[in-house]
């Protein structure tokens, strides 16, 4: 399974874990989006930033 993951909010006014979180996740702008795969690293940085993101999950369709 993968994640689609848009940024909804600045990192203007952010703490620096955070601004670092977002810029680790591939997130530049607000509306970026990127996809990662699902594993408990990227789940605890989106977990980190969540007020920040959209996270959707996307199966990953053909595959059993």
């Amino acid at each position: 399974m993968k994640l689609k993951i848009t940024q909804t909010k600045s990192t203007i006014a952010a703490l620096k874990n955070h601004k670092a979180n977002i810029q680790a996740l591939g997130l530049h702008h607000v509306g970026d989006t990127v996809i990662k795969e699902d594993n408990p690293a990227v789940r605890g940085m989106i977990f980190k930033v969540k007020h920040m993101v959209k996270v959707e999950e996307i199966d990953e369709g053909g595959q059993a």
